[in-house]
């Protein structure tokens, strides 16, 4: 089993996202990635997110803990604020599977960009239960 931490950046009504393809159907994914030997989890989240959005960001609350036990993944998300940089300076091959864009998208499109409406109710309400073990990865609607 391994760690992947995320970072969920909300500004002006849109939630920062990857134009890239998940492990399922969803062709959009949050920022984040595989928590490496040695790192701590807000290391680990800052790494990412410069890598793959060209931002760097301040780590703030635990949002939720789940499990993706069909990868062996325990998947950790974090609120973030973006702090500097520029976005879209992604650095080449920093990801398994290729980014195609990075871009901020209103709440109202995510169920058009794969995410659930459940998932759309959780980021609305600000995350009830913040901070706590949510089970699968399912029960956020991902």
């Amino acid at each position: 089993m391994h760690t992947r931490v995320t970072g969920i950046a909300v500004r002006g009504g849109r939630m920062l996202l990857l134009n890239q393809d998940t492990e399922g159907p969803r062709r959009w994914s949050l920022p984040g990635g595989k928590v490496e030997d040695g790192e701590t989890l807000a290391g680990a989240l800052r790494r990412e997110m410069v890598e793959e959005t060209g931002l760097e960001v301040e780590v703030g609350c635990l949002l939720y803990v789940c499990d993706v036990t069909a990868a062996g993944v325990v998947h950790i998300t974090f609120e973030v604020a973006v702090t500097g940089a520029r976005i879209g300076d992604v650095a080449a091959g920093a990801d398994t599977r290729p980014i195609r864009g990075v871009e901020w998208v209103k709440l109202d499109d995510l169920p058009a960009h794969g995410f659930s409406e459940r998932f759309v109710k959780l980021a609305r309400a600000d995350w009830p239960g913040a901070g706590t073990y949510m089970g699968p990865k399912s029960n956020i609607g991902l």
